[in-house]
C-alpha cells in the first residue's frame, strides 16, 4: 500500500543521539519509528523530513539548522539505492518510477531564518520545500498556537517570498489569527503538516472546522496528526483515534483535504502501530470504519501527490 507523509522528526532525532554519543543513521537504526527498511516494508512513496530546531535550545538556531540540513544531504547520499531526494514534482514522480523513496526537505520553525529573506532562499537552494512559520516560540514571523497575535510584517514578507520561491507555508503551529492571515495573503494552496480535529479533541495545536475548510477551499492538505495528545484521552495512540479524525476531516472538508502527517520521531507516547513499519494496522482500522479503496487511497497517498503536483 502506498504511503505518503506530511511531517516527521527523524533527521532531529538522529542529530539529537549523536550528539549524546550513540552513532545512528537513515537506513536501518534502532529505536527510531522512521528508518528508510521500515518505509520500504510498508511500501511508503514519499517521507517529508523536516528540520526540526527548538528556539529555547539552540544558540545558533541558523547553524542549527544548517547542521541538520548537512546531516539529511548526508544520509541521503549514502543511501541512494532506496531514496532520492526530491525538488520538484518530476523528481517525485522520477523516484516512483525508480522503486525509490522520494524524500522531500522540510522546515519545522520559521524562526531560524532569523527573519532574513536572504537565508530563505538559502533554504531552498538546499532543497527545502515546506517551512513551518513557526512552532512553538514567537519568532520574526508572528505567533504559535497558545499567543496572540497575527503575522508580522516580516512574516507577510517571507509568505511572499516563499510563494515567489515555490516553498509551501506551513500552518501548523501558527495561531489563528496567523492562520487567518495566511489565508488572506497567499494565493497558492498550502498545508498544515501535521494537525488534527479540534472538534473532536481541544487540543489549542488541532484545526478548528472552519480550519479545516478554509484549507480544503484553496486546495491545501492536513496531515492528520498521529500523537496521542491531539487524537483522545489516551496514553497510547490508538489507530481508531486516528481514523475518527481522518472521517471528521473528510465530513467538514472533503475527501481531497485529509492526508498524513504522523509528527513519528517526535512523538513520545507508545503507538499501535509502533512505527512506519506497521502501517497496515492502520489500514484494517480504515476498513473497518468502513472507507472504500478509493478513500484510502486517496488519504494515504493520492491528496498530496496532487498537493505537490500543484506547488512543486
Amino acid at each position: 500500500m502506498p504511503f505518503v507523509d506530511l511531517h516527521c522528526d527523524t533527521i532531529a532525532w538522529i542529530r539529537h543521539n549523536r550528539r549524546r554519543g550513540k552513532e545512528m543513521g537513515l537506513r536501518d537504526s534502532e529505536p527510531m519509528h522512521i528508518n528508510l527498511k521500515k518505509l520500504q516494508t510498508s511500501g511508503y512513496l514519499l517521507q517529508n523530513f523536516a528540520l526540526f530546531v527548538n528556539l529555547a535550545e539552540e544558540p545558533d538556531p541558523w547553524g542549527a539548522v544548517l547542521t541538520l540540513a548537512e546531516l539529511y544531504t548526508s544520509e541521503v547520499e549514502k543511501n541512494r539505492d532506496l531514496v532520492t531526494p526530491c525538488r520538484t514534482f518530476a523528481d517525485l514522480e522520477q523516484a516512483r518510477a525508480q522503486g525509490k523513496l522520494a524524500a522531500v526537505l522540510t522546515v519545522e520553525e520559521g524562526g531560524v531564518c532569523k527573519g532574513d529573506l536572504n537565508n530563505l532562499r538559502t533554504l531552498h537552494r538546499l532543497g527545502v520545500r515546506m517551512l513551518t512559520l513557526t512552532w512553538n516560540h514567537e519568532n520574526e514571523l508572528g505567533f504559535p498556537n497558545g499567543q496572540s497575535g497575527g503575522l508580522k510584517e516580516k512574516g507577510a514578507e517571507f509568505l511572499a517570498e516563499m510563494e515567489a520561491l515555490g516553498m509551501v507555508p506551513d500552518v501548523s503551529h501558527l495561531n489563528e489569527e496567523g492562520f487567518w492571515d495566511v489565508c488572506r495573503l497567499v494565493q497558492k494552496p498550502f498545508a498544515a503538516s501535521h494537525s488534527s480535529a479540534r472538534t473532536l479533541w481541544p487540543h489549542r495545536r488541532n484545526l478548528t472546522d472552519e480550519q479545516i475548510k478554509a484549507v480544503a477551499d484553496r486546495g491545501g492538505v492536513v496531515g492528520v496528526n498521529f500523537y496521542s495528545d491531539f487524537l483522545a484521552d489516551s496514553e497510547t495512540t490508538r489507530t481508531a483515534d486516528i481514523v475518527r479524525h481522518m472521517k471528521h476531516m473528510v465530513d467538514v472538508g472533503g475527501l481531497e483535504v485529509v492526508a498524513l502527517g504522523s509528527d513519528f520521531d517526535g512523538i513520545t507516547c507508545p503507538l499501535e502501530m509502533v512505527d512506519a513499519a506497521g502501517m497496515g494496522q492502520l489500514i484494517r482500522a480504515m476498513e473497518h470504519a468502513g472507507f472504500t479503496q478509493r478513500e484510502i487511497d486517496k488519504i494515504c497517498w493520492e491528496n498530496v501527490w496532487r498537493f505537490y503536483r500543484e506547488t512543486l
